[in-house]
């Protein structure tokens, strides 16, 4: 079994788009995904994309994905990589995909002059944090992620 990353390109919208969903249902929000092919094209592949993605392939087949896009810390004076989502199908689960991943993101941040890479993990994905404990990451504490969507963002913007 051989495990290669590579930068997503057009024409993987569809293998995206799939293993978004398989998150989804495995963070237990299976009908959460409102992107389609045609948004993730937009966003990965359009004029001035801000967002990008790496794909995993083991023996060719697309099994793992990390999709990011980069933030900007002031105290560091420089960018950092968010990691949206990263995910590795349950079946090349163990077989160095994640971490296959991760350093290929690490040295994409490296070369982009980040400072860090962030991401956020369930409370409840033991096995995660385990795997990102072990590969030397720490959980940031007294930092609570908060969000506005929906209708509630609809009436900021409107004033």
């Amino acid at each position: 079994m051989t495990v290669t990353i590579r930068p997503a390109v057009p024409g993987d919208e569809d293998a995206i788009l799939s293993m978004v969903i398989a998150l989804a249902v495995y963070e237990r929000e299976p009908d959460a995904v409102k992107a389609t092919e045609e948004s993730l094209r937009a966003t990965l592949f359009g004029e001035n994309a801000q967002v990008f993605a790496h794909i995993a392939e083991l023996d060719g087949e697309p099994v793992g994905l990390a999709l990011w896009f980069l933030t900007y810390s002031t105290w560091t004076g420089a960018p950092s990589l968010y990691l949206e989502d990263l995910f590795v199908a349950e079946a090349a689960r163990g077989t160095g995909t994640g971490r296959a991943l991760l350093t290929a993101l690490a040295k994409e941040a490296m070369a982009r002059g980040c400072a860090r890479m962030d991401w956020a993990v369930l409370d409840w994905n033991e096995k995660a944090r385990a795997f990102y404990t072990h590969i030397g990451a720490h959980h940031s504490k007294g930092w609570e992620p908060w969000r506005i969507e929906g209708d509630a963002l609809e009436r900021l913007a409107a004033g």
